[in-house]
């Protein structure tokens, strides 16, 4: 128990990185994957396809590269070189990518909605924003609630990747400390701090889902 307590200081201060990036990740990427989600499904048959290429070459790389990519790669792109430090470089990455994540999840909740009720509200005379706000987003944040509960719960995960920007997240402190003294235990208290983030987001969604569950047909 002393050892633990000795630990616990730059343990604590490794998991204020990781949630600083997911936090930042989440309230960037949710609206960007809704946003992509609209131009998807929209008439514009080029903005679709611009769209379904970003999303399509997103979720078919890892997340490491595209880590790598940004941090790395782009200085030495012609017209571009744009060095970022390590931590906008990670949330540019990270952002991108979920977003390509919640946009197929969004896109998939709105299309699940029956056409009739986009015909009612045009004949009560709303327009598309009206319709979206008021009558089809409620309802598609409740079916969607599921598969953003598990991709939120895998990003707190995916944040461990920002150690190959020498970010010193949870992780990345863990792993340190492990080497430095030769003992396993800061491996047993990531575990439990990431079991613990994983829980109060579990409970979270669990809330929203009996929140939302008003608006089952």
């Amino acid at each position: 128990m002393t050892y633990v307590m000795e630990i616990l200081d730059p343990m604590l201060a490794g998991t204020a990185v990781t949630l600083e990036m997911f936090f930042v990740t989440i309230v960037l990427s949710l609206p960007l994957g809704l946003l992509l989600a609209l131009a998807r499904i929209s008439r514009f048959g080029v903005l679709r396809g611009a769209v379904g290429v970003y999303i399509w070459l997103l979720r078919g790389t890892p997340l490491m590269l595209q880590l790598l990519f940004v941090y790395f790669g782009l200085p030495f792109i012609p017209y571009i070189g744009v060095r970022l430090p390590d931590f906008p470089a990670a949330v540019v990455a990270f952002v991108l990518n979920y977003a390509a994540y919640f946009a197929e999840i969004f896109r998939a909740g709105i299309q699940s909605i029956d056409r009739g009720q986009y015909e009612a509200a045009k004949a009560l005379g709303m327009t598309y924003v009206q319709t979206m706000r008021r009558i089809i987003l409620p309802q598609v944040v409740k079916r969607v609630l599921p598969p953003v509960s598990n991709e939120t719960i895998t990003l707190v995960k995916d944040t461990s990747l920002i150690y190959v920007l020498a970010m010193n997240d949870l992780l990345r402190t863990a792993r340190s400390i492990v080497q430095r003294d030769f003992n396993t235990t800061a491996f047993i208290v990531a575990a439990v701090f990431y079991l613990v983030m994983t829980l109060v987001l579990t409970w979270l969604f669990q809330k929203l889902e009996q929140r939302y569950a008003v608006y089952d047909e």
